[in-house]
């Protein structure tokens, strides 16, 4: 009798502790659910004048700090994750952005490459590369005006003077700037580093993770005309 008094005391015990494990799990996961449910993906800005996004860029080393480039609407910036905005761009010779860069040893260089990297008939041209040595306060043109539009900018991360950048180059037109670009002096000078003909240009470039001496371009035959668009042609 003892022994069967001892076995319902030790099922007792041990459905009493399996009651509060479970209860305790649930209550855990209501309360992730409950504090997930404030983290739902929500417009920050900018507002809606901003257009589209083309780009962003966050500060490695204060990432409260971001630079977004707009497709139709110039550059922005945050100190505070996005609660507040100010347009940084509004000077410059182009609304249309392509790309935004924050320089990886120097956060206070920004780089920022000029028209939107798309075909449709509503893109705006750039006018070519940009640079800012003071976080955005002021902005030097670096070249490359007839590349007309930009879709990335690549800073070596071992030399932040060595710089790529992918030019597409005009959509109305053949010619122009397009093709890969290199500067080793910060902008100063630039050298046609890939060419493949005068309607193909750079779309998107990028380093090997493993040996940045290795670099991987992807190229974009397009010409668009009033009444037509080649795009994806035989040289992409």
């Amino acid at each position: 009798m003892k022994t069967f008094n001892l076995k319902s005391v030790l099922i007792l015990l041990a459905g009493f502790f399996l009651t509060v494990i479970s209860y305790a799990q649930t209550s855990n996961l209501e309360s992730i659910k409950k504090a997930s449910n404030g983290l739902k993906f929500r417009p920050i800005g900018p507002a809606v004048m901003g257009g589209r996004v083309a780009d962003i860029a966050v500060n490695p080393k204060n990432p409260s700090n971001w630079y977004v480039a707009v497709g139709s609407g110039g550059v922005w910036k945050t100190t505070n994750s996005g609660t507040t905005w100010q347009p940084v761009f509004d000077h410059e010779g182009s609304y249309s952005i392509g790309t935004v860069v924050i320089d990886p040893v120097n956060p206070n260089i920004v780089w920022v490459g000029t028209g939107e990297n798309v075909s449709g008939r509503h893109v705006g041209w750039g006018d070519g590369v940009y640079k800012s040595t003071n976080a955005g306060k002021s902005w030097q043109n670096m070249g490359l005006k007839d590349s007309e539009h930009i879709g990335k900018i690549l800073i070596d991360p071992r030399d932040n003077q060595t710089i790529y950048v992918a030019a597409e180059g005009p959509l109305w037109s053949s010619g122009g700037q397009r093709g890969l670009y290199k500067s080793e002096d910060g902008g100063n000078s630039w050298t046609l580093a890939l060419a493949i003909d005068a309607n193909t240009g750079v779309t998107d470039v990028e380093f090997d993770p493993s040996n940045p001496d290795v670099l991987y371009a992807a190229a974009y035959e397009r010409r668009r005309k009033t009444w037509s668009l080649l795009s994806g042609g035989p040289n992409s």
